[in-house]
């Protein structure tokens, strides 16, 4: 039996903090299970063997206690109260010694806490992103204002202090808002990005990357996906909402030809990046909308055989879905961190001729309420199999 016993419990907010591991996959299972009960078969919940210390992105804020101490910490829920954590049983155990490292220096080089009223002090988060498969560390320190004076010293001792950090950033952001980094993020030692390995392929994370936080559940989820799409090796496969191109270009091998397209121009650099990185040379990506860009590949008559769908939490819109009845793929492959959404959005698709075939429930995020799925979808009255 599995249990989780956080000592700070659900203080923080960002899981449950205690409880056990398999009476919380029952409750997933059962959550997606009800909600897709009319659309299609759920399968068994795939979940983690160690569902502990899995998250390869770490925040922590900076501030003082009561007693004048400095701490270290995420936010209590829907606050900018710092709940002082030492350690996190579900982030990675190395990034949060990092935290720690920065926390003790901020005493040692007489480095104050930024203060969100005032206005005064220096060092307001620090934002840490750690690659599973190479054990590269990029550590982004947010200051709220500057000059830094100490910051060469300060980031000579942190990295001999912790020698697994590759890369360290400076972030300056003075703003009143809930966003963790500033408009102005700089280099300051190693190469400002590290390398990691996802579904075969290497993936540079810069700061503001977009990267599942869960590699090892992320590698079985696009498994799945991959056998959903069936790829033959000749098929042009779209990858809406594609990110920095982690899905389209892990299965680039396996098709004739992949498109993604992705709204946010930052990350279509970052996939193209990722392309050139791996060799790839049968992959493009635009930015456009996904369903803009879909609706002009069906008046030029555009073949796509299958699509990648992987929206945020709030779903897709009615115009992306509309816009895929037009384009009218062979499959589609719906991969979804909402079962609500999800279901609204395949109870759409039903009624304009799509069938939703198989559904597999993944633990992304264990001891949170979160659930992630995979839908293997296709046209209706399609008597082609995709798997």
């Amino acid at each position: 039996m599995i249990r989780m016993e956080c000592p700070a419990g659900s203080a923080c907010g960002g899981c449950r903090g205690r409880g056990e591991y398999g009476e919380l996959l029952k409750k997933k299972q059962a959550r997606v299970a009800e909600l897709l009960k009319p659309l299609c078969p759920v399968e068994d919940i795939v979940g983690m063997e160690d569902p502990f210390h899995y998250r390869n992105k770490v925040h922590a804020a900076f501030g003082r206690d009561d007693r004048g101490r400095i701490i270290c910490g995420p936010y209590a829920g829907g606050t900018h109260r710092i709940v002082p954590m030492d350690a996190c049983l579900i982030e990675d155990e190395k990034a949060s010694e990092t935290v720690r490292a920065v926390r003790d220096l901020m005493t040692d080089f007489r480095v104050e806490p930024y203060d969100e009223d005032s206005g005064r002090g220096l060092m307001r988060h620090v934002l840490i992103r750690t690659a599973r498969q190479t054990g590269e560390m990029l550590v982004t320190l947010v200051i709220g204002r500057t000059p830094f004076s100490a910051q060469k010293a300060f980031v000579a001792k942190l990295v001999k202090k912790c020698p697994w950090i590759t890369a360290v950033c400076v972030s300056l952001n003075g703003r009143h808002t809930s966003m963790i980094l500033g408009p102005s993020t700089r280099t300051v030692y190693g190469r400002g990005y590290i390398e990691d390995r996802l579904a075969g392929k290497v993936f540079a994370l810069g700061p503001n990357s977009f990267y599942q936080v869960n590699p090892v559940q992320t590698e079985k989820l696009y498994a799945k996906a991959y056998e959903f799409a069936a790829l033959t090796g000749k098929e042009t496969v779209l990858d809406a909402y594609c990110g920095v191109g982690t899905i389209g270009l892990g299965c680039a091998e396996k098709a004739g030809k992949v498109v993604g397209v992705e709204v946010n121009r930052d990350a279509v650099r970052d996939a193209v990046g990722n392309m050139k990185r791996n060799g790839i040379t049968n992959a493009s990506f635009v930015c456009a909308d996904a369903g803009q860009y879909m609706r002009r590949l069906a008046a030029e008559k555009a073949r796509i055989d299958a699509v990648f769908m992987d929206p945020p939490r709030a779903g897709s819109d009615r115009r992306f879905l509309d816009a895929l009845s037009f384009l009218a793929p062979e499959r589609v492959v719906y991969i979804s961190c909402m079962p609500e959404t999800l279901a609204r959005d395949l109870n759409i698709l039903r009624r304009t001729g799509w069938r939703a075939e198989r559904a597999v429930p993944f633990d992304m995020f264990p001891w949170t309420e979160h659930v992630e799925c995979v839908v293997k979808l296709a046209r209706a009255g399609s008597t082609k199999q995709s798997g």
